[in-house]
């Protein structure tokens, strides 16, 4: 991205806004076809016609074909983080971050959530054949680990070690990233697979055991 444009630009304004709708819709038109043809037989200039975008404005944003998609692929991790903002700080650590992740995931009527759902689990698979396309993937994850500390250090309170806090952070994101992975590789007309929320809660649990218990020794 240009980021001395990005700069001059207040966070929220209408330019910001646009940028932001353009993104998007060049990641849908990346995942799009790399769902019909796969990332090796898809191209740049094929994602910008697709979008409706010149070629010199899909490299503004994206530097490469397989970071196009990073929009989509953070969407989720961007209403969990968010849901667990709003958390209140009564509500115990391990309960906010399972609440919060299954709220993120459950169907709602919102269009742009179920449909970016559908775009992870494509790429997710898509992702064990194409070794950039997880490295934006993982960078995705790191990003979000990353945001996710501060919250997690709120929610845990000021005299919560702050190793601790950034284990949990590392730990929570790794959890839902391994169930999301999984689930991509279900069959998607089986039942159990249809949807990812049972398996967060289930990596989760296994995280939150171990947060339990560090509030037990304090």
């Amino acid at each position: 991205m240009n980021h001395s444009s990005a700069s001059r630009s207040a966070p929220g304004s209408l330019t910001e806004r646009r940028k932001a709708v353009t993104q998007l819709d060049i990641a849908r038109a990346a995942a799009e076809l790399f769902t019909e043809k796969g990332p090796d037989g898809t191209t740049a200039e094929e994602i910008a016609a697709r979008a409706g975008v010149a070629l010199r404005t899909f490299y503004r944003y994206f530097r490469s074909k397989q970071d196009a998609v990073a929009p989509l692929l953070s969407s989720g991790g961007d209403r969990w983080r968010a849901l667990l903002s709003d958390t209140g700080p009564d509500v115990p650590l391990a309960r906010a971050l399972e609440s919060a992740a299954v709220a993120s995931l459950l169907p709602s009527g919102d269009v742009g959530e179920q449909e970016g759902l559908r775009w992870t689990r494509g790429l997710l698979r898509a992702a064990q054949e194409d070794s950039a396309l997880r490295a934006v993937w993982y960078r995705v994850n790191m990003e979000s680990e990353k945001q996710l500390l501060p919250v997690v250090a709120r929610l845990a309170g000021p005299e919560a070690d702050p190793l601790e806090a950034r284990l949990i952070a590392a730990a929570a994101t790794d959890a839902i990233r391994v169930a999301l992975e999984s689930w991509a590789t279900m069959d998607p007309n089986a039942a159990e697979s249809r949807h990812p929320a049972d398996l967060v809660v289930r990596c989760l649990r296994q995280l939150t055991g171990g947060i339990e218990l560090l509030a037990c020794q304090e």
